[in-house]
């Protein structure tokens, strides 16, 4: 079954938000959606630039839910109705006046973000803005509830949803039902402002090429599950579609970042963990929990001296004194040497050629170490530091966890390499939150399993 209902003043037949009632656009997996992806080339002729507009009409996000998980021949049939439709929206301009919808983590990044290329004059909407008042943590900030934001404003400014731990499309749905009009997501707007600031997750897919097509056929046919080609599926149809997709049988896993029960399953008490990109070593926290702190070695890289501040105080106060945790200040790479580094950007901070550092780079395979489990968060470099550990994987055969949501090696260059790379391994995909972001490819080996 399939909704699709257009209020006054949005042109017939133009890809629009379900009723309240029906926050998905659901319809059957195997129901011919021939007639929506026209429309969706239509509108992507006919827009170039801030595409949420036709003729005046705003152009709101749809979602498609599905029943069941997709085995390897559904996948390949939705794939090809990703492949070469046409994308709706682009990246957003920021446009005055410009506020931002959510205070939490990624609003505070967002508003760091938006300062940082000369947009310092931004208020905060957030449903809880008089008790985060209170906190002190947005100090000097506009902070407003929704029903404290005029008529004329709602009308007027550009909002940008800085929230990934919902589906968006409902928070969408929500906001333009109290009046709010122009609403774009977060990271469709930082697009714009990749020659002045390196954040790369709210990249679009183009139109995949014959190449990525087979190649991402292949991919979808390796993964070990259909929970994996449900969540590959999901990632390919916001970044090519900005298309939100919901598999009801595979429900994102919020807190379970790189430690999934198959994961958690297999950990032994002699892991010898990398945590490529440690930031403030929140992954080596959960790591140390996980195992119980039995565990031989943690070998933490990060390159942005204010983290790894941070970092070197929270190993202090969790495993002071432990000699079995090392510190580097590199990043991590296919080779050795010096490159470009952004820093001081939080957890977003990465190799950039718009840098104004320069740290040094090293290959894992150029460090002494025989890892057991390789975590890689390293904002779009995780395929660079894989093919420079290529001996150390097929050496040491870690458990791998890497994410792929920085940039089109996400599609499935990452998962190819991997999946060509390493014999006898179990590959999984699983996404974490929404709007095409927390998505990491897992690889264990089968002997970790109990497969010989």
């Amino acid at each position: 079954m399939a909704r699709s209902v257009a209020p006054r003043g949005i042109p017939q037949g133009i890809p629009i938000l379900p009723p309240p009632d029906c926050f998905y656009l659901i319809r059957s997996p195997s129901q011919n959606t021939i007639s929506s992806v026209q429309q969706l080339q239509a509108v992507a002729k006919t827009i170039l630039g801030d595409s949420r507009f036709f003729d005046g009409a705003i152009v709101r996000h749809t979602a498609r839910s599905f029943a069941t998980l997709p085995g390897p021949h559904q996948a390949h049939a939705l794939l090809a109705e990703i492949a070469t439709a046409r994308c709706a929206f682009a990246p957003s301009s920021a446009k005055a006046p410009l506020a931002l919808y959510g205070a939490g983590e990624l609003g505070h990044l967002a508003h760091e973000f938006l300062s940082s290329v000369g947009h310092d004059a931004v208020v905060i909407i957030d449903r809880n803005a008089r008790r985060l008042a209170e906190t002190g943590d947005w100090s000097g900030i506009e902070l407003l509830e929704p029903n404290q934001v005029t008529k004329k404003s709602k009308s007027d400014l550009r909002l940008a949803v800085s929230v990934v731990t919902s589906p968006y499309v409902p928070i969408e749905q929500s906001l333009a039902d109290i009046g709010f009009r122009d609403i774009v997501p977060f990271y469709d707007l930082a697009e714009s402002f990749r020659h002045l600031h390196p954040l790369s997750n709210g990249w679009f897919a183009p139109t995949l090429s014959q190449e990525d097509h087979r190649c991402t056929a292949q991919v979808l046919s390796r993964w070990e599950d259909d929970k994996s080609r449900a969540h590959h599926l999901q990632f390919l149809a916001w970044r090519r579609l900005r298309e939100e997709w919901n598999f009801e049988l595979a429900p994102l896993a919020p807190s379970a970042r790189y430690f999934i029960p198959e994961v958690t399953s297999v950990l032994r008490g002699d892991e010898v963990l990398i945590d490529g990109g440690a930031h403030y070593g929140h992954v080596t926290k959960a790591f140390v929990r996980k195992t119980s702190s039995a565990f031989e070695q943690i070998v933490a890289f990060e390159p942005d001296s204010s983290n790894r501040a941070v970092l070197q105080d929270n190993l202090n106060s969790w495993l002071p004194d432990d000699p079995r945790v090392t510190v580097y200040d590199c990043a991590l790479a296919d080779s050795e040497g010096e490159a470009l580094f952004r820093d001081d950007l939080g957890y977003a901070s990465q190799l950039s050629d718009t840098g104004h550092v320069r740290v040094t780079v090293r290959s894992l395979d150029g460090i002494r170490v025989t890892p057991t489990f390789v975590k890689l968060h390293l904002e779009g470099a995780e395929l660079l530091a894989l093919t420079g550990a290529r001996e150390t994987l097929l050496s040491s055969r870690p458990i791998i966890a890497a994410t792929v949501y920085h940039n089109a090696d996400g599609i499935w260059k990452t998962a190819l390499w991997l999946m060509e790379t390493l014999p006898e391994y179990h590959f999984l995909f699983r996404v974490d939150s929404w709007c095409g972001t927390g998505a990491v490819i897992y690889a264990i080996p089968n002997e970790r399993r109990g497969i010989s």
